[in-house]
């Protein structure tokens, strides 16, 4: 959430960045709002302060017996009440609707974002290894569903009967190779200092709110009945939310938390795209690793989060790109974000894997999380930082393409061997 004064003060910048962003912006009736709310309590304290005399002013009256004098005081401190409360309801819809326009703002894109329409001008930053060529080894791929029908992991007919379409059902080895996944990544990120979290699956509604997915993405997000409760899209929403209302010592940052869970996507407005195979569903696994930092480091520890996802393709051997989002292509909360993309021979192209974040202090704002240190009076918001470390179902599916063999086979990664009971290779299953 921007900072109201912030946007005030600088709304040539804003204007700036929302146009960047592709977002609608309405200057003039945000400063229109923004001073009618200012002239509005500038009134307020002038009728308190001549009610507050007033009132003294009756006392007296009642102690000298002029009670006519006093009763003509309580009318006039009766019609400044009545405008008090008339004001107070302009002040109330003046800041209601202004903070309706703050929370569907998005963040302002930091200066090392490349400025750019939509996704096709986001600049690629560096490589990692090399696609196979399946025509040089004249060998037929096959796409990650093709693979799992045949091998008999992945169920896709079963998942529709069980649930509807984008939906996915892994049995054997392919439950396996999930699980292995799972803790491979979470063992890699503890190892590296991240505290493990397990957290809930349904968290309220001012959580969503904390970390940016409501109000703006209500329509993607699985509700109860009552609305009470969401589904989580992703472990940052809980992980974030842990220090929300919290003041936190500078001396104990950064924090670097990671946790497994499954995710829950209603993917609005993706009809058409990815519906073979585990790409795009609705329900899928993923480790997220989040981090808590100063505005001085946050942008080092955004290098650092992405190379920490980038360590989990580099073990398992898989080819990826990292690629800077543009102002075009940016998340709600992001002001900065790496994509890391897996190279899928399906798709003779890469595809993201993990995004990777620096929001500022944009969500802590919106969850009240700020921090103490010596070298200043009172708190400041802390940065917030989020990764995937890895969305488990795209990197299965990019592991299983990426190490088929002629005889449609699997080899499993050196890493992951341990993890799957020593098991090798992957053949069909009964």
């Amino acid at each position: 959430m921007l900072d109201a004064r912030f946007v005030r003060e600088n709304l040539e910048l804003v204007e700036t960045a929302m146009r960047n962003r592709n977002h609608e912006w309405d200057s003039a009736r945000f400063t229109e709002l923004d001073e009618a709310r200012r002239a509005a309590i500038t009134e307020q304290e002038a009728l308190q302060a001549e009610r507050n005399a007033k009132s003294k002013e009756i006392g007296k009256l009642m102690g000298q017996g002029k009670k006519d004098e006093a009763e003509a005081a309580k009318e006039q401190v009766r019609l400044v009440n009545e405008k008090l409360e008339a004001l107070t309801a302009q002040r109330e819809a003046a800041e209601g609707e202004l903070h309706r326009i703050l929370m569907t703002t998005p963040n302002i894109p930091h200066e090392t974002t490349p400025v750019g329409k939509d996704e096709t001008e986001n600049p690629e930053v560096r490589r990692w290894g090399t696609p196979r060529d399946f025509e040089a080894e004249g060998m037929e791929m096959k796409p990650h569903w093709d693979l799992g029908a045949d091998l008999n992991i992945i169920d896709a007919e079963r998942a529709i009967k069980l649930s509807g379409s984008r939906f996915v059902l892994l049995g054997g080895m392919g439950a396996r190779l999930e699980r292995a996944l799972m803790n491979f990544m979470v063992d890699s990120h503890a190892a590296h200092g991240f505290k493990e979290w397990w957290t809930p699956y349904l968290v309220n509604k001012q959580t969503m709110t904390g970390t940016g997915q409501l109000p703006k993405f209500e329509e993607d997000l699985f509700k109860t009945k009552d609305e009470s409760l969401y589904l989580i899209p992703t472990a940052e929403v809980p992980l974030t939310n842990i220090h929300a209302g919290d003041v936190l010592d500078a001396k104990d940052l950064p924090l670097y938390y990671t946790a497994f869970t499954p995710c829950f996507r209603e993917e609005a407005g993706s009809a058409g795209r990815d519906t073979r195979g585990i790409i795009r569903v609705h329900q899928f696994d993923k480790v997220e690793m989040v981090k808590f930092a100063t505005p001085e480091t946050s942008y080092d520890e955004l290098e650092s989060l992405t190379n920490e996802a980038e360590y989990i393709l580099q073990q398992l051997k898989l080819p990826y790109r990292v690629i800077s989002l543009c102002t075009g292509d940016l998340g709600f909360s992001a002001a900065k974000t790496y994509d890391v993309e897996v190279w899928m021979p399906s798709y003779n192209a890469y595809k993201e894997i993990s995004s990777c974040s620096c929001c500022g202090d944009f969500q802590a704002r919106r969850a009240n999380i700020k921090y103490r240190a010596d070298n200043f009076k009172g708190t400041r918001y802390v940065h917030t930082l989020n990764g995937s470390g890895l969305a488990i179902g795209r990197c299965m599916a990019a592991l299983m393409e990426n190490y088929q063999n002629a005889d449609g086979t699997i080899t499993v990664p050196d890493v992951l061997v341990p993890y799957m009971g020593g098991v090798k290779v992957i053949e069909p299953q009964k």
